[in-house]
């Protein structure tokens, strides 16, 4: 039975919320302090002269050699449209426009792809239904558009997962060969348009990663990845990095180029949220890293947008939803990062002389706690009130929530 209050005792409204190592390829990410990545546009037009003359000298190439037939993801590299351009530029670009270094790169990932079988492996079943949503997976679109990849291996940590997936050779190879197809997946998404949505974001979880168990899983995802995905990936966000990296970056900072630094995004543990909040929208950003999206909302079409807040240290924010009608249900969606803070939601009923009643108690939610989904039906007209207390912090929080209000079916 719910509790009931007086009405008196209601909240005060508040304002509307408005080919190298893991290391050392983690360490080309341990900066925040550098310039945003900019993504290349693929118009041919914008090209510099030295470039359209590179990309007419790869073609020239590629139509003298034995893969003049060769193409990629549906697209004839010599088909002369617009999206082969896209994928020419990209391996010119991963060489630097020099154009017998993107050729050889080129003609390699061509004959790689026919030995892999690299066009059928996405509709193949490997059998890692216990990995899918946990250790690699697409989910939702960052605010561009960008398909997101997530990455996590603290699975790993225990040694029987290890060993069931890793334990030989030929294991090892089920798992890159899967490890691709969610890659595959995510390229497939792409538009190879001038333009367009032409590369992914990659998120990595470092928590609880075994490192030295895992150096040859990860060097052999990263070389392949390098040799056969030029300039697939427009950011790369790494979350809950462990502090001693952040040392071992300012070794290595000096030896990286612009270009290469820009693509990194570095979040510690306690941060994931406010980082993957400038990128990806609260709806799309998975429960388990602050978010309000889980796996099963997939399969109902595109989620429901979100309003972000945000809480300071040693406030409470009041959210109020007005106009309530009797027998109507209310269903929400609330989170904060980090959480380590009071939440409470209540019903206020319009009449004078009705009582609040109390739908989430007040209670401290722990800092692991995904976001809360409840709904609630009242008896008579009024507004929910949901309060985040952060009085007893310094930190200021990123917040999202989302509702959705359903009348009562007529009799």
């Amino acid at each position: 039975m719910d509790q009931k209050t007086p009405l008196q005792t209601h909240p005060e409204a508040s304002p509307k919320p408005n080919k190298k190592s893991f290391v050392t390829t983690f360490m080309e990410a341990t900066t925040l302090r550098t310039p945003s990545f900019k993504e290349d546009t693929y118009f041919v037009s914008q090209l510099k002269s030295s470039e359209k003359k590179a990309l007419q000298e790869l073609k020239d190439k590629l139509m003298g050699s034995e893969a003049s037939d060769g193409s990629m993801w549906g697209v004839s590299l010599l088909g002369n449209d617009e999206k082969a351009d896209v994928i020419l530029l990209k391996f010119l670009r991963a060489r630097d426009f020099r154009v017998p270094d993107a050729f050889a790169m080129l003609l390699k990932c061509l004959a790689w792809r026919k030995e892999f079988g690299a066009d059928g492996v996405v509709e193949e079943d490997l059998g890692f239904k216990e990995l899918e949503g946990v250790v690699a997976y697409m989910h939702g679109f960052d605010k561009q558009g960008h398909p997101v990849c997530y990455n996590a291996y603290g699975v790993f940590k225990e040694r029987d997962m290890y060993e069931r997936i890793f334990g030989d050779e030929e294991k090892l190879k089920k798992f890159l060969r899967w490890r691709v197809q969610v890659l595959e997946r995510g390229i497939n998404a792409l538009h190879f348009k001038p333009g367009g949505i032409n590369s992914i974001i990659q998120v990595t979880d470092l928590k609880d990663m075994p490192k030295r168990e895992l150096r040859v899983a990860s060097n052999q995802i990263l070389s392949l990845f390098q040799d056969n995905y030029p300039e697939m990936v427009a950011r790369k966000i790494f979350i809950n990095v462990p502090w001693y990296f952040s040392a071992l970056y300012s070794i290595f900072s000096p030896f990286l180029t612009q270009r290469t630094k820009s693509k990194f995004v570095i979040s510690k543990e306690g941060n994931v949220a406010e980082t993957l909040y400038k990128f990806i929208r609260p709806e799309d950003v998975p429960v388990q890293y602050g978010g309000l999206s889980r796996l099963s909302d997939l399969q109902n079409g595109p989620p429901k947008p979100a309003s972000e807040f945000t809480v300071k240290g040693g406030e409470k924010v009041n959210i109020q939803i007005e106009g309530i009608e009797a027998d109507a249900t209310i269903t929400w969606d609330i989170v904060v990062g980090g959480w380590d803070l009071e939440y409470s939601a209540e019903f206020v009923p319009n009449a004078e002389g009705s009582y609040i009643i109390q739908v989430d108690k007040p209670r401290k939610v722990m800092p692991s706690e995904e976001a809360i989904h409840n709904s609630f039906t009242p008896r008579e007209a009024g507004k929910m009130v949901f309060s985040v207390d952060n009085s007893a912090s310094r930190r200021k929080k990123v917040a999202a929530y989302r509702y959705i209000v359903r009348k009562s079916a007529s009799i």
